[in-house]
């Protein structure tokens, strides 16, 4: 392999010849060979965002050469356009507060725009990665920036894949509003409700988690950049945090500002464990709707089996027919998942130290893998099961007639312990509490047919 020899502040190395990356790359490829996986695209092409913005700011200042500073642009822009991805190789386990990952980019970049200058990759007398790339910044400042950047950025499609979710949910609710079924708590029989109700409630508790994570993404709009190492700003033009993420703003469309005090911005990922809490929070309701759905779904002879989910596999490699609530299952994994990376995110959070939290690359992975795995699976799960489902009325119907809850309507008139007396025989002579009230003589038939009426069951009629 051919190559070409670059020196940092530790000497010399052997880089391969034809690699965009430079020897900090190298240094952090052979320090920390942890996990194989590499920043996901959505935090390259932040960060790549903060690297253009910071170029334009310095060139309005007139830091930046406008040749040298067009050409990083230029770099920038190839990057964004989907070209050179195979060049960031450091591990997402790195070191503290993401320097490897910031040089990775700053040496890609300065290598290509090398290139746009004619110049050949390593001479960096004419393009410097810290020099030149990394003008008025420190890892400090743009690492948490293009987190937060690349947070909203994906955060945008799962918001549209919660507010399907929901919208789902909510067609299921108008679709299956008059069947009526028996509810449960403690997983006992309980009063009845409709299938439209208990699905709807599924719907309104996804769109809430939706409109959280919403607000809490705000708090992403403030950014570091501008901050440099401490929160001072050193080294940096003092328009330049102002400009940079105007430029910033323009690029992304989001509502980003400076932070208000910067010390605190590179001090704190409040943000960053707001953000992660409610993904968390969203994962478990996603656990609590999709175990639901396995229990509603259970059978089709020895569970419950109100509803069915719609077959996308077979189920068992032994037994034929078998068919499984697969979808469900995933979804309760990728929530598991969720739940897990934000543990790993909330350690980080309370990790800092002084002037700066050191383990925003372990934040990165793992909010952007959680907003990764439920905006790839929200709009299969959808798709593939809740728009699917379906309803077995006579079955439900039929739980509800043998339900001994319903003895709960007869108290108002015979008073708890002796309905408790009538659902009891109901049960055991597996009868309605209905026909065990009427064989007593407890009631009439036309109080019967009143009490045991729809709208009394569901509450939408109260007794004068």
């Amino acid at each position: 392999m051919e190559t070409r020899v670059e020196v940092d502040s530790l000497g010399e190395r052997q880089v391969p010849k034809n690699a965009y990356y430079g020897i900090q790359t190298l240094r952090a490829v052979e320090n920390f060979p942890v996990s194989g996986y590499k920043a996901p695209t959505v935090f390259v092409y932040a960060y790549t965002l903060v690297k253009k913005a910071s170029a334009l700011a310095n060139m309005q200042v007139g830091w930046l050469e406008k040749k040298v500073g067009n050409a990083i642009v230029l770099a920038c822009d190839e990057v964004l356009g989907g070209k050179l991805l195979d060049q960031f190789v450091v591990d997402v386990f790195q070191a503290g507060a993401g320097t490897s990952f910031n040089m990775n980019l700053n040496e890609v970049l300065a290598n290509r725009a090398l290139e746009f200058l004619g110049e050949e990759k390593g001479n960096y007398r004419c393009v410097n990665p810290n020099d030149h790339v990394n003008m008025a910044q420190s890892t400090n400042d743009t690492y948490p920036t293009g987190l937060h950047v690349a947070a909203l950025l994906a955060l945008e499609p799962l918001l549209v894949a919660l507010r399907d979710l929901s919208a789902g949910f909510e067609e299921l609710s108008r679709k299956y509003g008059g069947v009526i079924k028996s509810g449960r708590t403690h997983l006992q029989d309980a009063l009845p409700l409709t299938v439209g109700q208990e699905l709807g409630a599924y719907g309104v508790a996804v769109e809430k988690a939706r409109l959280q994570l919403k607000a809490r993404s705000k708090l992403l709009e403030e950014v570091a950049l501008g901050g440099t190492a401490v929160g001072t700003g050193v080294n940096a033009h003092a328009k330049f945090a102002k400009i940079a993420v105007v430029e910033l703003t323009r690029m992304t469309g989001f509502g980003l500002k400076p932070a208000a005090n910067p010390f605190e911005a590179l001090q704190s990922r409040s943000a960053v464990s707001s953000v992660s809490g409610a993904l968390k929070e969203l994962a478990l309701e996603l656990i609590r709707i999709a175990n639901d759905l396995r229990l509603l779904s259970s059978g089709p002879t020895a569970g419950l089996a109100e509803v069915s989910l719609p077959a996308v596999q077979p189920g068992s490699s032994i037994m034929p027919g078998k068919v499984n609530p697969v979808m469900a299952e995933c979804l309760d994994m990728v929530a598991f998942q969720v739940v897990g990376n934000d543990l790993a995110v909330s350690l980080a959070v309370q990790a800092g130290q002084l002037e700066l939290n050191v383990m925003m690359p372990i934040m990165m992975h793992n909010i952007l893998q959680s907003i990764q795995l439920l905006g790839n699976f929200l709009p299969v799960f959808t798709k593939k099961c809740v728009e699917g489902i379906t309803v077995d009325a006579s079955r439900c119907n039929g739980y509800v007639d043998l339900n001994p809850s319903l003895a709960v309507f007869l108290s108002p008139c015979i008073g708890y312990l002796e309905s408790a007396k009538v659902a009891k025989q109901a049960l055991e002579e597996k009868r309605s509490v209905k026909e065990v009230a009427l064989e007593k003589g407890l009631l009439k038939p036309e109080q019967a047919k009143e009490t045991f009426g729809h709208d009394f069951l569901l509450g939408k009629r109260r007794r004068q």
